[in-house]
């Protein structure tokens, strides 16, 4: 996807011994969105937007070198290699040990000779990354003004992290003018630089830059106009990332300092080999334990009490991501954290007072947002009129910010007819869940609504589902009802082979919990979304046991 951007110079930062002040450039070709503040909690402020910048920067995908020509070599002559070996075996062991000295000792020498080479092709490559970061970063930050607070949100390189930096208003004093709306902003390798000056004997001004709305000359030569091709994997990423704040999750604070602790486990030791994980042992009422596999090192924190009702054992890899947070847990007041279940995303959110920092991390780092779980699917699928839906997204345009509860009292609608309606301008990209104060919020992603067709979350196990049930080859054996809760169980013929299916939906209409008899499920339980047959015996059971419409795809 082409994406075009138009700022006025360049965003800048500029520093004396009695103040700093930070200048964002935001996109002229959006709607006006401007801010203006004197930050209040300087050190918070600057660990958590470093924070923010690790995260943009972001890429543990595993790299690994191509031996296509080598193994093709070694396929042509392995069987000769091999015989001329055995033959002379004995012969060429003394031989053999002359030359691994030999190499040795030439290695030690290559070594001494190539490092000026690598030294400067380094600084080369750091210089191509300060000056040329479209080959690097994907997109800037976007930036969100709101009546109660501003917040930055970003994607790392790799699509397996999420970054989301939410600055009260009571953080600045001295607010200046201010447009709510959303904008990307420019963002520069540089500015990350000036942020760690940031003291607390120095003020420190953060600004979004209004001038840039109010003179648009085309032929003008201080705007300057970006074009970057997105993937559509970073956009659907960055959209699946609200649909997988929604579901139901294992919550507890978790002291910082004990979050630091896991970290300097992790640092002192390198595993060699698998499991990678962190497996959580939660107990209603009872000190935290974590597990750090592969050594099986038990960690239990006294001051971090599990106080859910139901507990759990919950595993999450991919947890050197975790680092991010190094720096900003001596200043963090206390860390929230949300564990949707083994293998799926889990959010780890630091509160500065009044400054938070949400750190979202998919189920692991090589198991990126877009293309592993189809969070979406889980979510509510009811069937929304269009009017009905303009009518939703009016009323939380009005307020900003607003819970689902909230919205559907204003209007007089069902909630689960609201959330379905968010979901889908959620999956439009045009509005965000904030895991901080569980409310949802106004932010288009784009200055134009994106390509719905190009970003459905469509997955192959939708499309089946359809099949499935035109069909009719779904039936549904029994519903039970306890506490809000409806657990379905039923069947699903497929391929000739009957697929056994339960299904336990929440009040809200999502779908909390699941089992199949498929390979598909067998194979990735549920980190990869809902099969096929669950989609399939979901949307029977809604239309035909609760006469409730199902959207099959048509966003709002």
């Amino acid at each position: 996807m082409n994406f075009v951007y138009r700022f006025l110079g360049e965003s800048r930062a500029s520093a004396d011994a009695a103040a700093s002040t930070f200048g964002f450039a935001p996109d002229t070709l959006r709607q006006p969105a401007f801010f203006s503040g004197k930050v209040v909690r300087h050190l918070a402020f600057r660990e958590a937007i470093s924070a923010l910048h690790h995260v943009v920067v972001s890429d543990l995908r595993f790299k690994p070198r191509d031996r296509t020509a080598y193994f093709e070599w070694l396929k042509q002559n392995e069987a000769a290699l091999l015989a001329e070996a055995a033959a002379r075996r004995e012969e060429l062991k003394p031989r053999i040990e002359t030359l691994r000295q030999r190499i040795r000792s030439l290695d030690d020498e290559s070594q001494r000779l190539m490092k000026p080479f690598f030294t400067a092709r380094q600084a080369y490559f750091n210089y191509l990354y300060k000056q040329n970061r479209d080959a690097w970063i994907v997109l800037d930050p976007v930036i969100t003004v709101h009546p109660d607070e501003i917040f930055f949100e970003c994607f790392s390189l790799d699509e397996s992290s999420y970054g989301r930096l939410s600055c009260d208003h009571d953080v600045f004093e001295q607010l200046g003018e201010m447009a709510f709306g959303t904008t990307n902003i420019d963002y520069s390798h540089a500015l990350y630089d000036e942020f760690q000056k940031i003291r607390t004997y120095r003020d420190t001004t953060l600004s979004i830059d209004p001038s840039g709305f109010e003179v648009q000359t085309a032929d003008d030569n201080a705007f300057r106009e970006e074009k970057i091709d997105l993937p559509d994997s970073w956009v659907r990423g960055f959209l699946q990332v609200s649909s997988a704040m929604t579901l139901p999750a294992h919550v507890f604070d978790l002291h910082p300092m004990d979050l630091a602790n896991i970290l300097g486990t992790l640092a002192r030791r390198k595993e060699r080999v698998g499991p990678r994980s962190l497996r959580f042992l939660l107990k209603p009422d009872a000190p935290v334990e974590v597990v750090v596999e592969p050594w099986g090192e038990r960690l239990t924190f006294r001051r971090s009490i599990y106080r859910g009702r139901e507990g759990g054992e919950i595993r999450i890899w991919g947890r050197r991501r975790l680092a991010i947070l190094e720096r900003a847990l001596p200043l963090a007041r206390s860390v929230r954290v949300h564990l949707t279940g083994t293998g799926l995303p889990a959010f780890f959110v630091v509160d500065f007072g009044g400054i938070r920092f949400t750190l979202g991390l998919s189920g692991w780092t090589a198991n990126d947002w877009s293309s592993a779980g189809q969070f979406d699917l889980l979510a509510p699928r009811h069937k929304v009129d269009a009017d009905t839906a303009q009518r939703v997204f009016a009323a939380l345009g009005d307020r900003h910010a607003a819970p689902a509860r909230d919205l559907a009292r204003d209007l007089g609608l069902e909630e689960s007819m609201v959330q379905a309606a968010l979901t889908a301008y959620t999956q439009a990209g045009r509005v965000m869940f904030d895991l901080d104060k569980g409310i949802y919020r106004r932010r288009e992603l784009t200055r134009e609504p994106l390509a719905l067709s190009q970003l459905r979350f469509a997955s192959e196990q939708e499309a089946s589902a359809d099949r499935l049930v035109e069909a009719n080859l779904v039936t549904i054996a029994g519903v039970d009802r306890n506490q809000g809760r409806r657990i379905v169980t039923g069947t699903v013929l497929d391929n000739a082979r009957k697929e056994s299916v339960a299904l336990t939906i929440d009040a809200d209409d999502r779908l909390v919990e699941a089992r199949c008899s498929c390979h598909f499920y067998g194979h990735n339980k549920m980190m990869r979304g809902p099969c096929e047959h669950m989609l399939a015996l979901r949307r029977i059971f809604h239309a035909e046991v609760e006469g409730v419409a199902q959207d099959k795809g048509d966003a709002a």
